[in-house]
């Protein structure tokens, strides 16, 4: 649950960091670097459980799905059959990594 977490919390980093305008305004700024810090802090508790690459490919995966899905629904990128394919195949990759036997 904590790498889910941290991986919604990667999302919202990448667009505040998009709305930051090279880090020159200050609220998008502010929100880009406490939730860097939350998502990264979620990211290093779960590579405590979790193999590092399944958690970082997770990590990645999610954060990059919400990512564009959320530029996709707020017009800030086009909508594209082809994105969405794509970005389920990384999902459903990030999703196979996790489900593999851990041996740990």
């Amino acid at each position: 649950m904590v790498l889910l977490a941290s991986a919604v919390l990667e999302a919202v980093w990448a667009t505040a960091l998009g709305l930051s305008d090279g880090l020159t305004r200050p609220f998008p700024t502010l929100v880009f670097a406490v939730t860097a810090s939350l998502s990264m802090l979620g990211l290093g508790m779960a590579i405590r459980h979790i193999p590092l690459g399944t958690a970082y490919a997770v990590w990645v995966g999610v954060g990059a799905a919400l990512t564009v899905g959320w530029a996709m629904a707020t017009g800030v990128e086009p909508f594209s059959v082809l994105k969405v394919l794509f970005i389920a195949g990384i999902v459903g990759c990030a999703a196979g990594l996790k489900a593999l036997p851990q041996d740990r």
